[in-house]
C-alpha cells in the first residue's frame, strides 16, 4: 500500500521561485513537478475533455510511476447531475485511458446543490462505471452526514468500491471528515485539503498556519495506510501554497520530501 501527497494542479507562475527555479518556462513547469511530487490531480479535465495530445504529452513528460487524477466533466457533474451522461463519460474515459498506468482515480466532484434528494442519480450511475478504474465522489452539503442519509451513502459506495472523497473545506466538519476516513468504501482514500475560503490570491508563500489540522489528517492517514493506498491532493487555498502543505504532510508521514533547493540547476528526463 503507498502513500502519495500531491497538489491541485502544476501549472501556477507563482510557484517559480518558491518550487520551480527561476526562469522555468510554463512548458517546464510539469517535467519540474513531477520531480518534486509523485502524483498530481488535474482540474482542468473538470471544464473539457482532454486533446489526445495533450494527455499523451502528460504521459510522455513524467516518470514511469507517476499518477494523475483527473476531475470528471461539470457537464456530467453538475450540469447533467449525473443524469443520462454515459456518452460524456466514456469519452471522457475513452481519453483518460490514454494515461495507461499512470491514470489515478477519477473524481466526481459533486455541486454544492446536489443534495441527499438526489441519491438515486447515485444510484443509477455508479453501476455504469467501469469496474477496472478508481472513482471517488466528493459531496459539498452537511446533508449527507446526517444519521438518516450517511448509512445509505456509504453502502451503496461501498457496493461499487467507489471512495468518499474527504475535503477539509468549508462543507463539512472536519472531525467528520477524520472518522470517515476509518469508514473506507473502497481499497483507497482519496483526500482534498481545499481550505476554509477563496480569499488567498498569492500562491508563491504559506500565508495561513494549518499544522494543526496537517497533524490530525497525519494520523488519521497512518491509521488507513496498513490497509489502503491513498491519494491525497493541497490546494493553494488551504494555507497559500499547495507544495509546502504537501511537503509538511510528507514529512509527518515519515516520507522525504525533495527540497526545492535541489530542482535547481538539473534538467529533467522528461
Amino acid at each position: 500500500m503507498g502513500i502519495l501527497i500531491g497538489t491541485q494542479g502544476w501549472n501556477y507562475a507563482a510557484w517559480v521561485g518558491p518550487l520551480y527555479p527561476p526562469g522555468t518556462r510554463p512548458s517546464e513547469f510539469l517535467p519540474t513537478y513531477a520531480r518534486a511530487f509523485r502524483a498530481v490531480e488535474v482540474d482542468s479535465t473538470f471544464y473539457a475533455v482532454p486533446d489526445a495530445r495533450a494527455v499523451r504529452a502528460w504521459a510522455e513528460r513524467t516518470p514511469p510511476e507517476f499518477t494523475f487524477a483527473l476531475k470528471m466533466l461539470k457537464e456530467v457533474t453538475h450540469e447533467r447531475r449525473l443524469r443520462d451522461a454515459d456518452d460524456l463519460v466514456r469519452d471522457f474515459l475513452d481519453r483518460a485511458r490514454q494515461l495507461g498506468p499512470k491514470l489515478g482515480p477519477i473524481l466526481l466532484q459533486m455541486g454544492p446543490d446536489f443534495a441527499p434528494d438526489e441519491l438515486p442519480a447515485i444510484e443509477q450511475f455508479l453501476p455504469t462505471l467501469p469496474a477496472d478504474l478508481r472513482f471517488a465522489i466528493e459531496l459539498r452539503q452537511g446533508r449527507w452526514m446526517r444519521s438518516d442519509v450517511l448509512p445509505h451513502l456509504l453502502e451503496l459506495l461501498a457496493r461499487h468500491g467507489v471512495a468518499l472523497a474527504l475535503s477539509d473545506g468549508r462543507w463539512i466538519r472536519r472531525e467528520t471528515m477524520l472518522e470517515l476516513a476509518e469508514r473506507a468504501t473502497a481499497d483507497f482514500l482519496y483526500v482534498r485539503w481545499m481550505g476554509p475560503d477563496r480569499e488567498i490570491t498569492d500562491y508563491s508563500r504559506v500565508q495561513f498556519d494549518r499544522s494543526e489540522e496537517i497533524r490530525a489528517w497525519a494520523e488519521a492517514l497512518k491509521r488507513a495506510a496498513h490497509t489502503k493506498d491513498i491519494y491525497g491532493f493541497f490546494n493553494n487555498h488551504f494555507a497559500g501554497h499547495s507544495p509546502a502543505s504537501a511537503r509538511e504532510l510528507q514529512r509527518l508521514l515519515g516520507q522525504q520530501p525533495v527540497d526545492p533547493e535541489t530542482l535547481r540547476g538539473q534538467r529533467s528526463l522528461f
